[in-house]
């Protein structure tokens, strides 16, 4: 066979196929027929990473090696870097244990008994690694090898050229794919019908809810730990224009201060050691769509800075990024905390609280709306049973029931879907005729009596508890009336916007055009 031949057979072979393991294994099959050939493989070096990612390896056996990129060392590094510089001449390498690079990449393999044979791949310039050929026995290769091989330079470049790109189509297909399905599985439409308490207890709260969520207005959501704020912002997600783009939720205290950037505002590959592919932030996955900013008292002061920029000019840059990204997401934002005293005391920025604070929505505690509790033990017990595998839905007796709505729950809703679970599975076993029993929960002692002379006397009960009735009783009174003449504000002696915004943080319900 001709050089000609050679050259026109293995260019055939490389061109067959997009997937690069089984050109190998063609080439492999040409290539034994003018040198001695057990492996080939196609390495790719990053120099700023100093890693080599093997792209594809195949033996004569038949196998296909699947290897981890691989860390270098200083010196290997500085070796293929000097390498590059010198030009693309094929290298003979008949000690590869003398070798750092082989060393290195192959310490899984029985060196002594190895020989290689390794050409630079490079396309207009820009180098992308190598093809290296292995055969078993020492100082297998020889000058005729290396010029035979370095004839096909060309076809094999294109080649890894093709595949570094068919692969990179791949994996951004698959990172759509997987994001498509994280999406969706975020994208939780919960129905204003499904939300317990709409009719009742959150009655004025889902007003607020449907007057804010066609506008892209920012929302805050306040109240105290556990009284349904994700659910509140799910609620506004579902009846905005935006509820069939993204919803994704952020708790910005479960965040290392050291990855926020990242999972934020996403990174280019190589911004920081182990970014070795490029990731999309919270921000870009909830582009169109919304992103719900749990815990926002959370984050630090540099990450508020953030924050504050991509609000105000609605793009983010990825860490190490040069590239300005345009963002279209609306922000519901919550919290716990008084970030108003934090504001105070200097650990919460004033402008990041008045670019977030547009609309602020207070949700009432559980204690507030002790109406809702029958029908959310219903609903727990509905949801429990069904996730624990209980075929009957188990009963409650009016006298738990009372004594449950008598409670103050400090853990509010969900220490009530807790001890609904907690209910469900100590009594596993037990006669389904008998109503569920509570009897892990310990009631306070004499909670009638208790509850009666907490009525009776104010200095028992929190300040925010004698403030609450205190404005509920003014309003009784007034029908409701807050401004003007004879309003709760004129009888209780302060500034009717005043006595609004004490409202909303105490969850108390405004009447008709009160709450404008």
């Amino acid at each position: 066979m001709t050089q000609t031949d050679f050259f026109r057979r293995a260019t055939l072979l490389i061109c067959s196929s997009l997937d690069i393991e089984k050109v190998l294994q063609r080439c492999m099959k040409h290539l034994a027929e003018f040198m001695p050939v057990s492996g080939i493989y196609l390495n790719q070096f990053e120099p700023d990473l100093g890693l080599i990612r093997c792209l594809a390896m195949v033996t004569r056996d038949g196998d296909i090696k699947k290897m981890p990129p691989t860390s270098l060392p200083k010196e290997a590094i500085q070796i293929i870097k000097s390498n590059l510089r010198t030009g693309n001449k094929v290298q003979i390498v008949n000690q590869p244990e003398l070798n750092p690079i082989s060393r290195t990449f192959f310490h899984n393999f029985e060196l002594s008994n190895l020989s290689f044979i390794i050409m630079p791949l490079s396309v207009e310039g820009e180098t992308l690694g190598a093809l290296g050929i292995m055969a078993k026995g020492k100082g297998q290769f020889t000058q005729a090898h290396e010029q035979l091989l370095t004839q096909l330079r060309e076809p094999f470049s294109m080649a890894m050229s093709n595949a570094l790109r068919h692969r990179e189509i791949i994996k951004l297909k698959e990172m759509v794919e997987a994001e498509n399905r994280e999406l969706h599985k975020e994208l939780r439409h919960i129905s204003v019908d499904e939300i317990i308490g709409a009719d009742f207890g959150l009655k004025h709260i889902m007003k607020m809810v449907r007057q804010v969520a066609p506008i892209d207005t920012p929302v805050t959501l306040l109240g105290e730990t556990g009284v349904g704020k994700e659910v509140i912002a799910n609620a506004i997600h579902s009846l905005s224009q935006r509820r069939n783009a993204p919803f994704v939720r952020v708790n910005c205290g479960a965040i290392p201060g050291s990855l926020l950037d990242s999972e934020l505002f996403g990174h280019e590959k190589g911004a920081f050691t182990g970014a070795i592919e490029p990731k999309k932030g919270r921000f870009e996955r909830a582009n169109k769509g919304s992103i719900f900013l749990d815990e926002i008292g959370e984050l630090s002061p540099q990450a508020q800075v953030r924050l504050l920029r991509v609000i105000q000019n609605n793009e983010i840059e990825r860490v190490g990024g040069k590239n300005t990204i345009p963002i279209n997401v609306r922000i519901i934002a919550a919290t716990h905390r008084n970030l108003e005293k934090m504001i105070a005391s200097g650990q919460f920025r004033e402008d990041l609280w008045y670019r977030l604070n547009t609309f602020p929505i207070m949700i009432p505690p559980l204690r507030h709306r002790k109406e809702d509790i029958p029908a959310l033990i219903h609903h727990f017990l509905e949801k429990k049973s069904k996730d624990l595998k209980i075929p009957r839905l188990p009963v409650t007796t009016a006298a738990d029931i009372e004594r449950l709505k008598a409670y103050p729950w400090p853990g509010n809703v969900r220490e009530l879907e807790n001890l609904i679970e907690r209910a469900l599975i100590q009594s596993s076993g037990r006669n389904e005729s008998e109503p569920l029993r509570f009897e892990h929960f310990i009631f306070p002692a004499n909670m009638d009596k208790t509850q009666e002379i907490l009525s009776e006397n104010h200095n028992l009960l929190s300040l925010d508890d004698v403030m609450s009735r205190h404005i509920q009783r003014a309003l009784q009174l007034t029908k409701g009336k807050i401004s003007g003449h004879n309003g709760a504000a004129q009888i209780l002696g302060i500034n009717p916007n005043i006595l609004r915004s004490r409202m909303r943080k105490l969850g108390i319900p405004f009447a008709g055009s009160e709450g404008r």
